[in-house]
């Protein structure tokens, strides 16, 4: 079944012997779940071959299918998948019913409003809400009981678990733009800038995470027998690289329309996204789009806008567009329209 601790393991190649990132600390909070119940984790430790040794070193780690192993044991030997973060349990199989009542919605924005209500119903030691202003998405979590010891392991990962179903749910990239937690910086809070994309603060008033609020009108693009394939185990949802990003093609319009002047090129447009050439030209490909195809739709938007509103000469008109010279717009101009600016411009205006 999905497992919400099994979102903190970090996208690698799933190897016992990969970069050991997850921070010990969080293996130490599992722990410290069974010493609650009395109970040893000895099993779980030898399954995810986590040795005494290792567990003494406090700036250590593991690997994500070292946590994979050893949340999904815990997980399944206390049959709690809240690991005693709440104060009652949460059985296993408590979060793929989220997921189940979550994936007929028609949007990702009210997939992830039912979890949020959803997931009170499990707990109420803790509240989840999606909240929008303007173009940012906010899922913040507020906290009605002292959590003590697993406070930082239980925000970390029922906010990862979210972010992680959410970019399930589109199979698309979603990047956290800012994560805040109400705590001091641990330790080990390097690990926060793999565990969260964009920058991290501490000393917050609540935990939360934001990312572009655009996501949320997507499509889910999951169906049944892909949540009964991803209940089956979490590891897709830990460890795969979602390579797409759905808003692409909405970011490089936008980019687009913001700075014609400087977009001449795939190598300046990718720049300007923060992203090589080679992958921009990937993943518009995967999302069925062309580089030149955008190019040409918002070149032919500005230009129209600007002879229909503007009375600027056509050189003028050009460089605003996104071209070099007059010459190749005008080229261009009669491909879209089968006239020249000046005659378009001219019977636009006739009476």
């Amino acid at each position: 079944m999905i497992h919400a601790v099994n979102l903190l393991s970090l996208p690698n190649n799933a190897s016992l012997s990969g970069p050991s990132v997850t921070p010990i600390a969080f293996v130490h909070a599992i722990i410290l779940a069974y010493e609650r119940v009395n109970l040893s984790p000895k099993s779980a430790l030898l399954k995810a071959q986590i040795t005494p040794e290792l567990l003494k070193l406090t700036d250590a780690g593991i690997t994500a299918l070292q946590m994979e192993l050893i949340s999904g044991a815990a997980m399944q030997e206390l049959d709690d998948e809240g690991l005693g973060w709440f104060t009652r349990r949460l059985p296993w199989g408590s979060y793929g019913m989220l997921a189940r009542a979550s994936i007929s919605a028609p949007t990702l924005g009210v997939a992830l409003k039912r979890w949020c209500r959803h997931h009170g119903l499990l707990t109420d030691d803790i509240t989840l809400k999606l909240s929008v202003a303007g173009d940012v998405a906010t899922l913040s979590l507020a906290e009605h009981r002292d959590l003590g010891a697993l406070r930082e392991f239980c925000l970390v990962s029922v906010l990862r678990n979210v972010h992680g179903v959410a970019c399930w749910l589109l199979d698309s990239r979603i990047a956290v733009t800012a994560a805040r937690f109400p705590f001091a910086p641990p330790p080990h809070a390097k690990v926060y800038k793999v565990l969260f994309t964009g920058p991290t603060a501490f000393h917050a008033a609540q935990a939360s995470i934001q990312f572009d609020a655009r996501y949320l009108s997507l499509p889910l693009h999951r169906d049944e027998a892909a949540l009964q394939h991803m209940l089956q185990r979490a590891l897709p949802l830990t460890v795969l690289q979602y390579r797409r990003d759905r808003l692409l093609v909405q970011r490089v319009r936008q980019t687009l329309l913001a700075h014609p002047e400087q977009a001449h090129s795939a190598e300046d447009l990718a720049a300007l996204l923060l992203m090589s050439p080679r992958t921009l030209h990937r993943q518009l490909k995967e999302e069925g789009a062309s580089l030149q195809a955008l190019k040409d739709e918002v070149r032919q938007k500005l230009a129209k806008d600007l002879l229909l509103r503007t009375d600027r000469p056509i050189k003028q008109v050009a460089q605003a567009s996104g071209f070099m010279n007059e010459k190749s717009f005008i080229r261009a101009f009669k491909s879209w329209t089968g006239q020249s600016p000046a005659d378009f411009r001219r019977q636009s205006s006739a009476p």
